[in-house]
């Protein structure tokens, strides 16, 4: 498989996870709240213990999460490095876009 063809899919794999709203939503409180536990990333939220830690271990499985030992917790902790990968590809589409509507617009005017 070629490198790059590889990293599309996996900037996919990435997209597809942060497409459920339980999913995204550990993300973005992992991002302001840093490192949490189960516990309370459940805190106060209608999803069980258990769902949590399958949405995690999603999260974990496409590279946006890990989670370490502290006592007999599971402590998660954000990994921005796929999310810096996926905002990269976004920014490359938007330049072809910019680029399209660039030439549309061109054409018109002529």
């Amino acid at each position: 498989m070629k490198p790059l063809r590889r990293g599309i899919e996996k900037t996919a794999l990435v997209f597809a996870a942060l497409g459920d709203d339980t999913r995204l939503r550990l993300v973005a409180r992992l991002s302001s709240e840093g490192p949490l536990s189960i516990a309370r990333l459940t805190e106060g939220g209608a999803v069980t213990r258990q769902a949590v830690t399958k949405h995690l271990h999603i999260l974990k499985d496409v590279g946006l999460a890990c989670s370490s030992k502290l006592g007999r917790e599971s402590v998660w902790e954000l990994q921005p490095k796929p999310l810096e990968t996926a905002r990269q590809c976004l920014d490359g589409i938007s330049a072809q876009w910019d680029v399209a509507l660039g030439r549309l617009k061109d054409f018109v005017e002529d």
